[in-house]
């Protein structure tokens, strides 16, 4: 089976260069891999093409639907790694979508990287509501968690699972990433903290935003909530470079 990558135009698999721009990585130099399709479907979602195809009526506020033919492309895996490596990577960034639901073609993907470059960084950026199976969880070196809040619009039941939150708090190679919307979603991020024994220094909260105006100001309330609460805090920094773009 081929895998199924998101588009920055028509037939063109999503591959790129860029720096790192969220997260406990963040501005690090990286080669991103944006994979096709999402299990989940928050309303505030900034890459609704990997998943809201013609068809799909989950709400989100853009209310735009997206052609599958022009936004999904499925490539071999030894075209996908030639692109890859072409852009000579230390660190890969896997992202989507939800990347771990096409497992076995990126496993089979890695793989192909790692022969030929075994010191490769592997990050994989999840909604947390997912097991890697072993073949490919022995392969990551880096799990970034974005576990959905009820702001996101999803039901609890689908965006918050309890065994996968739980194993990915107790996995030393797991960083957890809090979408904050308002102040009061902060109130969700700490009992879900408090539930699942989150370490404070895997847990950083990020605001919600695809514009730079928008992120410094919920930057001003949500840098004294976390400092208020020993969490650490994570800007958008592709945002304010590029803009809220495909391939940055």
């Amino acid at each position: 089976m081929p895998i199924v990558l998101a588009t920055t135009q028509p037939g063109e698999p999503e591959i790129f260069a860029s720096l790192q721009g969220e997260g406990p990585s963040t501005g690090r130099p990286s080669v991103f891999v944006r994979l096709s399709r999402c299990n989940l479907a928050c309303v505030w979602c900034d890459t609704a093409y990997t998943w809201r195809f013609s068809g799909d009526n989950r709400p989100h506020r853009g209310g735009e639907s997206f052609a599958r033919k022009a936004n999904q492309v499925a490539i071999d895996e030894h075209d996908a790694a030639q692109k890859i490596l072409a852009l000579d990577p230390d660190r890969l960034v896997v992202t989507g979508g939800e990347p771990l639901l096409q497992a076995p073609a990126l496993t089979r993907l890695i793989t192909l990287l790692r022969d030929i470059r075994p010191r490769l960084h592997v990050e994989i950026e999840t909604n947390g509501t997912v097991e890697a199976p072993r073949a490919l969880d022995t392969l990551i070196d880096q799990y970034n968690v974005s576990p959905k809040l009820g702001h996101s619009g999803n039901d609890a039941d689908l965006a918050l699972v309890p065994e996968r939150l739980q194993a990915y708090s107790e996995d030393p190679r797991a960083f957890f990433k809090f979408v904050i919307a308002t102040p009061a979603d902060l109130d969700e991020v700490l009992d879900l903290k408090r539930t699942y024994g989150i370490l404070p220094s895997r847990l950083q909260l990020m605001p919600e935003g695809t514009d730079s105006a928008t992120l410094y100001d919920r930057m001003r309330w949500l840098a004294p909530m976390a400092m208020r609460h020993g969490l650490r805090l994570t800007d958008r920094l592709h945002i304010h470079l590029y803009g809220d773009t495909r391939g940055t």
